[in-house]
């Protein structure tokens, strides 16, 4: 090699090393594992104040919701969307009983979220969420944004059974 090659060589930029995805960085067309099945990511709603993020996943036809918070370890919840109806945001209970299991306010906040692909929501805004638990475990999410109500039913996942298989 000459040594004008090696000069330019040692002048010329490198690409720097690409980035590895994580489940936080993670955006819609990438695809994640979560409990051994695979799912697309259509949709990401960021609540930076919270550091939180809910994930829209998509498998064929079936529709998950993955939510993250990053606190001192990171939680993540798995949810499925449930029919459902409040009147107010004002009348939202701190106790719901539903298929005979009795759900308790665990957590209640707002936020700013923003929205990246196809979400429950599909403008970025000011959203209220309640977060309920019941005696088993088991996981009640109610949100609102702009006069509309989802409500999701759920439950933790591992941080083990969350994995990033494919990032765009």
């Amino acid at each position: 090699m000459s040594l004008f090659k090696r000069i330019q060589n040692i002048f010329a930029k490198h690409e720097p090393p690409v980035e590895e995805k994580s489940i936080l960085t993670v955006a819609p067309g990438d695809v994640v594992e979560v409990s051994l099945e695979t799912y697309q990511v259509t949709g990401k709603a960021n609540n930076a104040s919270r550091n939180a993020t809910m994930l829209t996943l998509q498998d064929g036809n079936t529709i998950r919701y993955l939510f993250i918070e990053e606190r001192e370890k990171t939680v993540y919840h798995m949810y499925n969307v449930i029919d459902g109806r409040l009147d107010s945001v004002e009348e939202v209970p701190t106790t719901i009983e539903m298929d005979d299991v009795t759900y308790h306010l665990e957590e209640q906040y707002t936020g700013r979220v923003n929205v990246v692909g196809k979400a429950p929501f599909h403008t970025s805004g000011e959203q209220y969420i309640w977060q309920f638990q019941s005696d088993q475990r088991q996981l009640l999410r109610i949100e609102w944004q702009d006069g509309r109500f989802m409500l999701y039913e759920g439950e933790t996942v591992l941080p083990a059974d969350v994995q990033v298989l494919r990032g765009t």
